[in-house]
């Protein structure tokens, strides 16, 4: 089996590669440090159209294929963590289940932007009691009239201070447990929908993570995305998707790590005494030179 790259792939890759060390490198570490998000940097990455990587041409992205994305991920990620677990949610948990399961409505009102990069998505699945098994959802969303009522609370949400739009999972039967679980498109502003402060993370700390709080948030029922009762499913199949992005976010980091070591290896003295020694072989004093 042949794994060579394209030209299309390799020029994708040499693109990521410039782009990082050039416009993100810079001030990754200070950002780390102060635990900023990088505003700017994520506005030229949907301008150079790494936000909406394989989203085709219709719908504002760049219709390029996975290998393509996983190349970009792995050059941003090497440079910088936090902004690459950022691509990979707007384009992985966000564009990917709006292009698959979102209705042509949907798609031109939201998707769009996103894939474009003039909006940022973000992807609320965890709560405090509904982690590792996202069945157990107790946020809300109640039929009223043209609209549903979210009530809850999400854990845990990338992006969740800067996003434009939000993917929320919640229950709308509970009798029908997981079968019960829909997914809604939520846009920040609307009344009702918060979020809580900043998560202080030991790491990639320029990404914000948040919890989100629904108090009788109303949403159009336009915004409902696939069928009622097929949350659970969407998550799952958006997760699968997802977890390319994330493990390609660690090839990245793993690569640079390596290359830090092999550095740093090259450059230390190790063992060197400033002291003269003894040889137990012939009793006479050496110095190490």
């Amino acid at each position: 089996m042949i794994f060579d790259f394209t030209e299309e792939q390799t020029m994708i890759q040499q693109a990521a590669r410039e782009f990082a060390q050039a416009e993100i490198a810079p001030s990754t570490i200070q950002r780390d440090i102060n635990a900023e998000f990088p505003t700017e940097i994520v506005k030229k990455l949907g301008e150079l159209g790494f936000l909406g990587m394989m989203v085709p041409a219709e719908y504002g992205g760049t219709g390029l294929d996975t290998i393509s994305y996983v190349l970009a991920m792995i050059e941003i990620s090497k440079v910088d963590a936090s902004v690459g677990v950022i691509m990979s949610v707007n384009n992985s948990l966000v564009c990917h289940g709006l292009e698959k399961y979102g209705s042509d409505y949907i798609k031109e009102k939201y998707l769009v932007p996103l894939a474009k990069g003039e909006k940022l998505g973000a992807f609320a699945l965890s709560e405090p009691e509904a982690g590792s098994d996202a069945t157990k959802q107790r946020t809300t969303a109640d039929k009223d009239g043209d609209y549903y009522v979210l009530n809850g609370i999400k854990n845990w949400t990338t992006n969740g201070t800067t996003a434009d739009y939000y993917l929320v999972m919640a229950t709308t039967d509970k009798s029908k447990g997981h079968k019960g679980i829909s997914t809604f498109l939520v846009e920040k502003g609307t009344p009702g929908f918060g979020h809580g402060k900043k998560e202080d993370k030991l790491g990639i700390r320029s990404s914000d993570t948040c919890s989100l709080t629904f108090e009788n948030c109303r949403v159009p029922k336009e915004n409902l995305v696939w069928d009622e009762g097929r949350g659970f499913n969407f998550a799952m199949d958006t997760l699968n998707g997802g977890r390319i992005g994330i493990a390609a976010q660690a090839i990245g980091i793993a690569e640079a790590s390596l290359n830090a070591a092999i550095k740093y290896s090259k450059e230390r003295k190790a063992f060197v005494p400033p002291f003269p020694i003894f040889r137990r072989s012939n009793l006479r004093l050496q110095t190490w030179l």
